[in-house]
């Protein structure tokens, strides 16, 4: 197969506009669509490539395309949107974190007319995307993968094949839930520590220097909670988002998963609580709210 160099580049969010960006720094030749109107025009005129109208403007001519949007749903409607302009031969790269079994199912009809697919999720959130350092977790062929390879260095510093198609959005799916529980377990032990009397800034220095240590006492709890700024990036929508697919899983495999549900509700009851448009971080008000505690503020006995 030939190597890629001409991409369509569907969903220029939050993720996806650092992820392109890289792509066109990279030397591709790069064509943007986005739902929002004028995004892609947007884009075009600050980063550089081609705005396209629609998805098969975009896929026109390209070698592959790359999609990034909230829901496998939304990659099936995009994927609907360009299927006069995919041709046999070309490469469908999903990074986004969706439903493995429905991601099978979307290349099962793609492979019909000769179109390859492979997942390929990302960890890493917006500061890594725009230094593309993310982490990518894959799943497909392995001649697939190959020819993937340089286009997914462009984006991101570590590549795991993780298996067939879907096997990348199982992981990623599970990666969050450790992610999600580390958070919940490390909002609490300082909402009792800061009770107790403890300053919590203190007791992240003291978590990030003992076996306590996870990713939200390295990167969340300081510049996102303690700061009250909870502006990560990533909404708290499609972290349940993640969390729901991580049981799918478990549910598919049989697997008991008492703590991951219970994880699952609990961030489903922030979501509810904070409404739409919460960044993930925020859900830090969930426990806060049970406590009568506020991280940082009030000092409660």
């Amino acid at each position: 197969m030939a190597a890629i160099r001409k991409i369509a580049f569907a969903g220029i969010g939050n993720m996806g506009w650092p992820m392109a960006a890289n792509l066109v720094k990279a030397g591709f030749d790069v064509t943007v669509c986005d739902v929002v109107p004028g995004r892609a025009d947007a884009f075009a005129a600050e980063v550089g490539g081609r705005a396209a109208a629609s998805p098969a403007e975009a896929a026109a001519g390209a070698d592959g395309v790359v999609t990034i949007v909230p829901t496998s749903k939304q990659v099936a409607e995009a994927v609907e949107a360009m299927s006069a302009s995919l041709a046999k031969g070309m490469l469908v790269i999903d990074m986004t974190s969706g439903q493995p079994g429905r991601t099978r199912e979307i290349a099962a009809g793609l492979a019909e007319r000769g179109v390859a697919m492979i997942d390929c999720p990302v960890s890493g959130g917006v500061p890594r995307a725009k230094t593309g350092q993310l982490a990518i977790m894959a799943g497909g062929e392995e001649a697939d993968l190959d020819r993937a390879e340089p286009v997914l260095k462009a984006m991101g510093t570590s590549i795991h094949r993780c298996g067939p198609i879907g096997a990348g959005q199982a992981m990623k799916a599970l990666n969050n839930l450790v992610s999600a529980g580390g958070y919940l377990i490390g909002i609490e032990a300082l909402l009792i520590g800061q009770r107790f009397g403890l300053d919590p800034a203190k007791m992240v220095d003291v978590l990030n220097a003992s076996t306590g240590m996870n990713n939200s006492t390295q990167k969340k709890f300081k510049e996102y909670v303690l700061s009250r700024r909870f502006d990560a990036g990533f909404g708290l929508d499609l972290m349940v988002k993640d969390l729901s697919i991580a049981l799918e899983v478990g549910r598919e495999t049989t697997t008991p998963t008492p703590f991951a549900a219970l994880c699952r509700e609990m961030w489903a009851s922030a979501a509810a609580l904070l409404g739409p448009g919460a960044d993930h971080t925020a859900v830090a008000k969930l426990s806060e709210q049970m406590s009568g505690t506020v991280l940082g503020g009030n000092k409660a006995p």
